[in-house]
Order: C-alpha cells, then structure tokens, then sequence
C-alpha cells in the first residue's frame, strides 16, 4: 500500500460568523494543503498516481478558492469557512476525480498556519 501526496496552497479571506472574538472580523490566510491519494497497487510504471495528475486535479478544486473571500462561495453559504469546512469541501470535490480501482483519495490536510490545521479522511 501506498500513500501518494501533494502539496499546495492558496490565499483568500473570510470570516467565522458567530465566533466569540476577532476571528468574527474580516482577515486572511495563506491555506496550506496536502492530498494524499492511497494506492493499492501500482501501476506498469511503477506509480500509484501521476504526481502531474493528482497536481492537476487538485489546482482545478484549489483554484476555485484562491484569492477570494470564502464567506462568498456558494459551498459556504450556508456554513463558515473554517479549516474544518474547507478540508471537507475539498475532498468532496476531489473524491470522484481521485478514486480508481487502483487508487482512491484517503485524506486531505489544511493548515491556516505551519502549526494549526485539520486533517479530513472523508466519511
């Protein structure tokens, strides 16, 4: 079994409505995320997944976000931007384009700072 990962990142702002203190107000972060695809086997090139294709896969998602207000997309309309909801956001966005009968995507990590973040493993 392999675990095949990328990382990217993306900027944008919101804001957490509801919150008890400054994370209430308008700000921004530089998300980082990491994708990380599990293979069962490996293909004849002796690869779980193209680094190029699970890249590609995850701009498309990624860019969506990138340099906007979050509070503002449609997927978080309803619910705050958090860490939480972005990471959930993303793998349900990813999941069918990342999913084989050789490999599926396992996890998908956000970090709004080097030390802070979540890891969402689907339900």
């Amino acid at each position: 079994m392999f675990d095949i990962f990328i990382k990217t990142h993306f900027s944008g702002g919101h804001h957490l409505r509801e919150y008890p203190g400054n994370c209430e107000r308008p700000h921004g972060h530089n998300w980082k995320i990491k994708v990380t695809v599990r293979a069962q086997q490996l293909d004849k090139l002796g690869m779980g997944i193209d680094f190029k294709v699970l890249k590609q896969q995850v701009s498309a998602v990624v860019d969506e976000l990138d340099h906007r207000d979050l509070n503002e997309h449609p997927a978080f309309q309803d619910r705050n931007p958090s860490s939480e909801h972005i990471a959930q956001f993303l793998f349900q966005q990813l999941k069918g384009a990342l999913t084989t009968e050789r490999y599926q995507l396992q996890a998908v990590e956000v970090r709004e700072t080097d030390s802070s973040g979540v890891i969402y493993y689907g339900a």
